[in-house]
């Protein structure tokens, strides 16, 4: 009965995870949710505000395995949350002496907030893990093709040279800052919501701060100075993270597809039998992992303005905010580890061709490295007059089929300073690389 494409039995291989649809799905939504209602319980008693005998069967009751499923849905179509049947059922499992005491002093969106941070923070577990993967890859990269001369471009047409190990180091960077952001922003992220009707506890008296942070302590989150049930920045920070993070990986996959163009051939993803084929046309190796990569991103940065926009919640609880959240969030989550997933495939497994680069490079006849030949004239003729030898010698071997080399090698303005050896070592793309080692160090030593 799946709708979108993430969540079924085909698609699903190539959209999402299958652990990130265990971390974000609805059954481990009703785990966390019991999880919540344990833990509060566990935390009351150590506070004496409820039996321990009761904490303990509470404990012993919250499983997911004991829901009635359509009793619960039924439930949730009447009230429109699921946590008041949840709760009955739960209280039901756990006995009448012990059911009695559950769900103590707390409210619907306490339990719903806090069980989804207790999703986020396994699902950016996830995520975390495999961003350190990425970044280890394209570091190899960055490292094994630090000296792989190729075309740099700009507008789609060859520019500079470059090399592949600069161009990994540029892909790798922006992951290593995303790294940096999650680790500043999980703590204003996976924070315990408890605050009853209003967001004042007053149903706990005077024990209402204490039983947060016991309860804090008890989920391992941090406490926040106030309720934030109307406060809906940490999700929509996470949101943001994510559609972030998508547009980083975007980036490469961008790349790769196109150094996978068959006219340029540079990269491609690694191959497999049958990989990116064609039903029609043999010979074909499509970019699939690229394609999956940049749907996926896409499709999750067009969820993130739903939670921007879901934080305007009215007064103390809103009226609507949190189900646009809910149709949002976890999709987002999904979207982006699918994405990862697929950038990993192409990292870990990228096929350079690097004489293939050399070609491409020498396609141009050395006018990639005009610029370096101006430079290297200016100081013998002055700026000028070497921007308008370069420029004649580039109209010249555009007009004739020739290389640059040949051409300035006719010039007497040029031969007059420069023997067959030094007109070589200014058209080699390899001396006109400026910093790019020093850059590729620099970010290697960010990604540790």
């Amino acid at each position: 009965m799946t709708v979108s494409p993430a969540d079924g039995p085909v698609f699903g291989a190539v959209y999402g995870t299958d652990a990130m649809r265990a971390a974000m799905g609805e059954r481990a939504f009703l785990q966390r949710m019991l999880d919540t209602e344990a833990a509060l319980a566990r935390a009351q008693a150590r506070l004496g505000m409820i039996p321990a005998e009761a904490a303990a069967a509470i404990t012993e009751a919250a499983r997911v395995e004991i829901i009635d499923i359509p009793a619960l849905a039924a439930a949730t179509r009447n009230t429109g949350f699921p946590v008041v049947g949840l709760v009955k059922q739960l209280s039901a499992a756990a006995g009448p002496d012990a059911g009695r005491w559950t769900h103590w002093g707390t409210t619907t969106q306490d339990i719903v907030d806090t069980a989804l941070v207790l999703q986020m923070r396994d699902a950016f577990a996830l995520i975390a893990a495999d961003l350190d993967r990425l970044i280890a890859a394209f570091a190899r990269l960055a490292q094994a093709h630090r000296h792989t001369v190729m075309a740099g471009r700009t507008h789609a047409q060859q520019a500079l040279p470059i090399t592949f190990g600069y161009k990994a180091a540029l892909w790798l960077d922006p992951l290593v800052t995303m790294r940096e952001r999650l680790a500043q922003a999980l703590p204003r992220i996976l924070k315990l919501q408890f605050g009853g009707a209003v967001g004042t506890l007053a149903s706990l008296g005077d024990k209402g701060q204490a039983c947060a942070a016991e309860l804090a302590r008890e989920l391992d989150l941090v406490l926040p100075a106030i309720p934030w049930h109307v406060a809906r920045d940490g999700t929509a920070e996470a949101a943001c993270w994510l559609g972030m993070l998508c547009g980083v990986l975007a980036k490469p996959a961008t790349d790769v597809m196109l150094l996978m163009q068959s006219e340029v051939s540079e990269a491609s993803e690694p191959a497999a039998p049958g990989r990116g084929g064609s039903s029609t046309m043999p010979q074909k190796r499509n970019p699939i992992a690229c394609e999956y990569v940049i749907a996926q991103a896409r499709a999750a940065q067009a969820l993130v303005p739903q939670v921007l926009g879901a934080m305007a919640h009215d007064h103390e609880r809103g009226a609507g905010p949190m189900q646009i959240e809910q149709l949002a969030l976890a999709p987002i989550f999904l979207h982006a580890h699918g994405a990862m997933a697929q950038a990993l495939l192409i990292a870990e497994g990228l096929v350079v061709d690097a004489a293939r680069m050399r070609r491409n490079l020498d396609a141009s006849g050395g006018l990639i490295v005009a610029e370096a030949v101006m430079m290297g004239l200016a100081p013998l003729l002055g700026r000028g007059v070497a921007h308008d030898v370069v420029h004649h010698a580039c109209d010249v071997a555009l007009a004739e089929g020739a290389t640059l080399d040949e051409t300035l090698a006719r010039d007497p303005r040029v031969t007059a300073h420069l023997d067959q050896a030094g007109i070589a070592r200014l058209t080699d793309p390899a001396g006109y690389l400026g910093a790019t080692q020093g850059f590729i160090d620099a970010v290697l030593a960010r990604a540790g």
